[in-house]
């Protein structure tokens, strides 16, 4: 099959998030299946200041494009993904991606990345290359399905093409004033979008006209039907109920795995264990703490309200005060909880330890060497670091919602089934509750083993998750 990919992000070259991950990890699994997988992406400033490490393609420079009163010109640039031969196309625009971040906020944003996504079909236009599935992620490129009605009317190239539209965040829809409309060079085609709430919504836009929608959990996609998680967008997704399915994300386990790990010093598996304890020595002893038999509590996160370290406020510091264990935090984000966890390094020396911002090799070593990976997450759509956790042998602490639920069974010490602790409710008291069942097992060793050997035989790699966004493709496309 022959699957156009267009999004913002894919890793390495642009990451933020899970979303980076999802579109690389999908489309070397499509390249591996034999698929002719083909990924359209900006060319950011940061990536143009290397553009000596990318390919011209000598048939698609200088394009002029037009968007409504606007007049750009772009060229593109390629080279594969790494460790696949699917290759990613750049959409070199300096005007508009050449300076700054990734982002830049939704108004700027919605020009920037309505150019990615009219330059995507006008680039398989140009490679007389007719996609059997064109799929979109999250707001960034959601028109994608009304460009492709829209298109219909000149190009008959795309008249077989199905779009398939992923959310990987629903709280994040690109929602700028109808002035943009004419700017999107949209203007002519105003039959196609909704402008109902009084703006112009990306993301809703995109629900409306994509041919299959997807979410990345099956709990994420019943979740986001309903008031509570649906930012307002529920009553169209239950509409679209029929066409909308959850597919829990794919793990990258060649980068994600205690056995071949190139950041880790000390390498195990579930068969020999001995690497584990090697990896929590070297990790204590790397921030400057003393080994110890005591449990050691691991974050690799971002600091935002989404994923709930405000239950860590009361429940972190009582049980610090209380019980030998340690504390070692990696993330950014809010100042609330970079101060939360900056005093609790100053509060508890010695036994509570954090890394504002963000290292790779560091987070690495946190999941191997950590004995239990906390993700309290208000709501997760899918979360890739409780599937990490998982493989390193790391049980995780999680709260019964989205991606999590899909992933992390309860352990009960009594069967010896399960891969991890969950709590239902989203408050202090369940996650007390959920840590403190943890903490108690993990004092019987041999049952704590078998918890981690159940969760390093889970398999979430995309070789088994990606057949199923093929199985909804080969659906859509007859």
């Amino acid at each position: 099959m022959r699957v156009l990919q267009v999004a913002a992000e894919a890793t390495p070259f642009a990451k933020t998030g899970g979303l980076g991950d999802v579109v690389s990890g999908l489309s070397r699994f499509l390249g591996r299946a034999g698929h002719d997988a083909r990924v359209f992406l900006p060319l950011y400033a940061h990536l143009a200041r290397e553009r000596d490490r990318y390919t011209p393609v000598d048939f698609i420079q200088g394009v002029p494009v037009r968007l409504g009163p606007w007049r750009f010109t772009y060229s593109v640039l390629t080279t594969p993904l790494p460790q696949s031969d699917v290759h990613a196309y750049f959409i070199d625009c300096p005007e508009l991606f050449g300076h700054g971040e990734i982002y830049q906020g939704d108004r700027e944003d919605s020009l920037r990345f309505a150019l990615l996504t009219v330059a995507a079909f006008e680039c398989a236009q140009r490679m007389g290359w007719t996609p059997d599935i064109l799929h979109c992620h999250d707001w960034h490129t959601a028109l994608a399905p009304v460009y492709r009605r829209a298109f219909l009317d000149w190009d008959r190239l795309f008249r077989r093409t199905k779009t398939v539209l992923t959310i990987h965040n629903l709280g994040f829809q690109g929602i700028v004033d109808l002035s943009r409309l004419s700017d999107l060079g949209l203007d002519g085609h105003a039959k196609l979008v909704d402008l109902s709430p009084g703006n112009l919504n990306f993301l809703r836009n995109g629900i409306l006209h994509a041919d299959a929608l997807t979410t990345v959990s099956r709990t994420y996609a019943r979740e986001i039907q309903t008031p509570a998680q649906g930012f307002g967008l529920d009553p169209l997704l239950r509409a679209r109920g029929d066409r909308l399915v959850g597919i829990v994300n794919g793990v990258d386990y060649d980068e994600w795995s205690p056995e071949t790990d190139p950041r880790i010093p000390h390498h195990y598996s579930a068969r020999d264990l001995s690497g584990k304890s090697a990896m929590k020595g070297a990790l204590l002893q790397g921030i400057g703490m003393e080994e110890t038999a005591a449990p050691v509590l691991g974050v690799v996160s971002r600091l935002t309200a989404q994923k709930g370290f405000d239950l860590s406020f009361e429940v972190l510091p009582e049980l610090l005060a209380r019980r030998d264990l340690r504390v070692v935090a990696l993330g950014s984000g809010e100042s609330r909880f970079e101060e939360f966890f900056r005093r609790l390094h100053e509060q508890f020396p010695g036994r509570a330890w954090f890394y504002r911002g963000f290292n790779n090799e560091l987070a690495h070593w946190i999941e191997a060497g950590a004995d239990l990976f906390l993700m309290p997450s208000r709501f997760e759509p899918c979360g890739l670091n409780q599937m990490y956790s998982l493989r390193y042998g790391t049980p995780p602490v999680v709260h019964k919602t989205g991606g999590l639920a899909d992933t992390v069974e309860p352990f009960d010490a009594s069967t010896g089934q399960g891969t991890g602790f969950v709590f239902e409710h989203f408050d202090a008291q369940g996650f007390r509750w959920a840590l403190g069942q943890a903490l108690d097992v993990f004092l019987q060793r041999e049952t704590w083993e078998r918890l981690m050997r159940n969760g390093m035989a889970k398999d979430f790699s995309w070789d088994r998750q990606g057949e199923e966004y093929v199985e909804l493709y080969r659906r859509l496309a007859g």
